[in-house]
C-alpha cells in the first residue's frame, strides 16, 4: 500500500495516479445491498466520526453498520478534501461483515475540479461501484431543473458533463449526482431516485449521517 500523502504535492501525484484507474461502466442493474458513507466533525474540527451503513436495496432495512472515531488524515486543501476522510472511511469499510454492492458517498465523484472526488477515490481503492450525491455544488453550471421528481439537468464544467442536478422529490431542492467508479451517470441517478423514496436525500446518506453524528455526541 502506498504511504499516505503528507504534502499537497504528494496528494496531487497520488490523485493523478489513482484517477487513471477509474472505470466507467453501467454498474449493477439490481444491487442487493447499498452502502451510505458519511463523516462528521466535532466543533473543533480536530476529531471526526466516520460511518458506513449497509442497507438492503429492496426494503431499506439495515444489514450492517461500522463506525470509526479518528482525526483528519490531511490538512484542509481545496480539491484534496478526500485525503482527510478516506483513511477513516476505509477503516470503517474493513469492519463490515456484509460487503456492499454499491458505495454512495455524501460528496462528489467526477464533479470535482480534478475529476476525482471522494466517491471516485473510495471506488478505486475498494474497486466497488461508487458514486456521489452532494447536497451542494462543488463545481459546474446547469440549466433550470423541472419541478417534478426525476427531473434532471446536466451539470457541466468546461464543456464536459460531470454530473446531474437531480430533483428527488416534487418541488424540493435538487441534489448533485456524479459517477465515481464502475457506474455511469444514468445508473447513479436511477439508484438515487430508488433510494430517495420519501425525502430529498437517499436513505443511505440519511442513515450514515445519523450514525456518525451520534458517534461524536
Amino acid at each position: 500500500m502506498q504511504p499516505w500523502p503528507r504534502t499537497e504535492e504528494e496528494a496531487l501525484a497520488e490523485q493523478d495516479r489513482l484517477r487513471a484507474r477509474v472505470v466507467t461502466e453501467p454498474g449493477p442493474a439490481s444491487p442487493a445491498t447499498v452502502a451510505g458513507l458519511d463523516v462528521a466533525y466535532d466543533d473543533s474540527g480536530d476529531r471526526l466520526g466516520a460511518a458506513v451503513v449497509v442497507l438492503d436495496a429492496t426494503d431499506l432495512s439495515v444489514r450492517d453498520t461500522a463506525v470509526i472515531k479518528g482525526r483528519p488524515a490531511f490538512p484542509y486543501v481545496p480539491g484534496l478534501f478526500a485525503f482527510r476522510e478516506v483513511p477513516a472511511l476505509m477503516a470503517a469499510l474493513e469492519k463490515l461483515t456484509v460487503r456492499p454492492d454499491v458505495l454512495i458517498c455524501d460528496g462528489h465523484g467526477l464533479a470535482h475540479p480534478r475529476r476525482f472526488g471522494l466517491a471516485s477515490h473510495l471506488g478505486v481503492l475498494t474497486d466497488l461501484p461508487s458514486f456521489g450525491v452532494g447536497k451542494t455544488r462543488l463545481i459546474g453550471e446547469w440549466e433550470p431543473v423541472g419541478e417534478a421528481r426525476g427531473s434532471r439537468s446536466a451539470l457541466v464544467d468546461a464543456g464536459e458533463t460531470i454530473g446531474a442536478v437531480l430533483r428527488t422529490q416534487d418541488g424540493v431542492k435538487p441534489v448533485f449526482v456524479s459517477a465515481g467508479h464502475r457506474i455511469d451517470l444514468d445508473g447513479a441517478c436511477a439508484l438515487t431516485l430508488r433510494l430517495a423514496r420519501r425525502f430529498r436525500l437517499p436513505e443511505t446518506t440519511r442513515a450514515a449521517d445519523r450514525i456518525c453524528r451520534d458517534l461524536l455526541r
